[in-house]
């Protein structure tokens, strides 16, 4: 029996949920898997991940809960299963995804003028224009409100000068939403990669996420018209809500991961012989395999609660919180202990379960690490912030 077989849950999803699901899947066993191992070995190409993109924008799974533009308008539960079914591929896939998404697409679409939406939304959605989202920067990651990148008036222009790190598809973005300092606070800005005085060379020899391009961004005097800016978002609310969207995938996301270690482990122990008997028929084993699974259909009922809420706009960041700190947590655990269970095997790529920890770690610590979101619970609970 599949690990989320157990609770009979099918009834929770509706056909076109489930349709949505079924197709992100199958696109996932015929792009992504026969490939990820190769991509995670040598680190994928530019090209590749723009051809992956544009294949993902042909299913409409780019900015797939947005309206209008060109983009399929899902409801929340159908974006969290795709993103559920891409990290069960690769943390690396879905991270190509929800950052042109839920990052740069819903930047544009939340608080950007209907010229920049009718710009760039149409293409981003095709998968023919990428975006990435500048906000972390070297010094400053979660404390974004101390970053130093500063954009100032110059006659109608906006100059921009700083540097962004840790940025999922920066050197093959088309368009870069970045985040500012200005002397009206932050804001937001919505700047063509082809633009003087911008550059986004690629963050190499990484051991996590490399089915994945990450870089950074570096903008030395890059001169904006005033139509650049976001007009919509003043503040650290703009960046934040847009973070809020992204967690809320990697809360269906990391389970996708932690299936996918947890069936690559059944069939292996059903399999593997130990003194003569089958690994799967050992009390340890066995025990293992169910406390996983418990945690995993835990983790999938407490996400589809959350994507209820989403869609009844019900749903409160610090509820986001939860979902991702407990998903992500125990994903990483499930991943682990699955290696733990394939042995030596565990370590190879013949075997997906080390690739999934090692993104895990990533997906732990990006879009808010698990000491942030404990600090968002905790103040929810006593009133008190503890972050300063």
């Amino acid at each position: 029996m599949a690990p989320l077989q157990l609770l009979v849950i099918d009834h929770l999803l509706d056909d076109d949920e489930l349709a949505i699901q079924d197709t992100v899947r199958r696109f996932v066993d015929d792009r992504v898997r026969p490939n990820v191992a190769d991509w995670y070995e040598d680190e994928p190409a530019p090209e590749t991940m723009r051809d992956l993109a544009r294949e993902a924008g042909k299913l409409g799974l780019l900015g797939m809960h947005l309206q209008g533009y060109g983009c399929a308008g899902t409801n929340a539960v159908a974006y969290g299963l795709a993103c559920m079914e891409l990290e069960a591929g690769d943390s690396g896939v879905r991270s190509l995804v929800s950052v042109q998404g839920s990052l740069a697409m819903f930047a544009i679409w939340r608080f950007g003028s209907e010229e920049q939406k009718q710009r760039w939304l149409p293409g981003m959605a095709e998968g023919e224009l990428i975006g990435c989202f500048g906000l972390t920067e070297p010094d400053f990651g979660s404390n974004p409100a101390g970053m130093r990148t500063y954009a100032r008036r110059d006659g109608t222009d906006w100059v921009l000068n700083g540097t962004k790190m840790w940025i999922t598809n920066g050197s093959i973005a088309d368009v870069a939403v970045v985040w500012a300092q200005t002397d009206e606070g932050v804001r937001g800005f919505v700047v063509p990669t082809d633009t003087p005085g911008f550059s986004a060379p690629a963050i190499g020899k990484k051991l996590s996420l490399r089915a994945s391009i990450t870089s950074e961004l570096v903008l030395d005097g890059v001169r904006l018209p005033a139509d650049a800016v976001l007009a919509d978002a003043t503040g650290l609310r703009g960046p934040l809500s847009c973070l809020n969207e992204a967690r809320f995938g990697i809360t269906f996301g990391a389970l996708g991961a932690a299936r996918d270690c947890l069936d690559t482990t059944l069939a292996y122990t059903g399999s593997r012989e130990v003194f003569d008997r089958p690994l799967s028929s050992f009390q340890l084993t066995q025990s293992k395999l169910a406390d996983m699974t418990l945690e995993l259909q835990k983790g999938f009922l407490l996400a589809m609660h959350l994507g209820r809420l989403k869609d009844d706009g019900r749903l409160d960041p610090r509820q986001v919180s939860l979902g991702k700190l407990n998903n992500v947590r125990e994903a990483l655990t499930i991943a682990r202990e699955c290696r733990t269970i394939l042995g030596a095997s565990g370590i190879t790529l013949e075997y997906p379960v080390l690739r999934h920890a090692n993104n895990l770690e990533s997906v732990l610590t990006y879009e808010g690490t698990s000491e942030i979101h404990q600090l968002v619970i905790g103040q929810s609970l006593t009133g008190e912030s503890a972050f300063s």
